[in-house]
């Protein structure tokens, strides 16, 4: 967690202005030089939380955090993986769970077969330009999911990367959310 002092530094550069804040034990925490998203287009935000809450409803709240943590993972999204593995501790998620998620498939015995289904789906599509999302993948996760249950753990999937790229494309910095 950073903790900001009332200190800041402005500095132009080739006609951009980069505010910085000192932080707890002097470090410099860049501001965000980008748009706030949620400000700059607020019926689009409130439709991707909206969307969001919709693909949770009927979905474990721990499958739901393992699915968000393990898809921004790979998408690098430290803002995300930093609010979704706080999110999963605050529902009592163990450390040594939160701490296997990336790898999991060599942790197996810390998941069960339904999440082992849901992470190797949440890989698949996360990754689709890979490789698609195979037959065997899709096929286990529909033999652990009906199909309503199934339709949400995709669309949950699909939110979390939309947001790992909301994150990512205006430079959000992990610790900073206000939840």
């Amino acid at each position: 967690m950073v903790m900001k002092t009332n200190t800041t530094h402005t500095t132009n550069t080739t006609n951009t202005t980069h505010a910085h804040t000192v932080g707890a034990a002097g470090t410099v925490v860049a501001e965000n030089p980008r748009l706030d998203f949620a400000k700059a287009a607020p019926k689009v935000f409130r439709a991707l939380i909206g969307f969001d809450a919709a693909a949770r409803e009927g979905l474990d709240p721990a499958l739901v955090e393992l699915i968000q943590i393990r898809s921004s993972h790979l998408n690098h999204c430290a803002y995300c993986l930093h609010m979704h593995t706080n999110d999963a501790r605050k529902a009592g998620e163990s450390e040594d769970r939160l701490h296997m998620v990336a790898v999991w498939r060599e942790a197996r015995h810390f998941f069960t077969p339904r999440e082992q289904a849901a992470l190797a789906l949440t890989e698949a599509v996360t990754r689709v330009a890979d490789a698609g999302v195979p037959d065997d993948v899709y096929a286990e996760a529909a033999a652990h999911f009906d199909d309503q249950e199934l339709a949400h753990v995709l669309a949950l999937i699909f939110t979390i990367n939309t947001w790992n790229r909301v994150a990512l494309s205006t430079a959000k910095a992990a610790g900073t959310d206000s939840r």
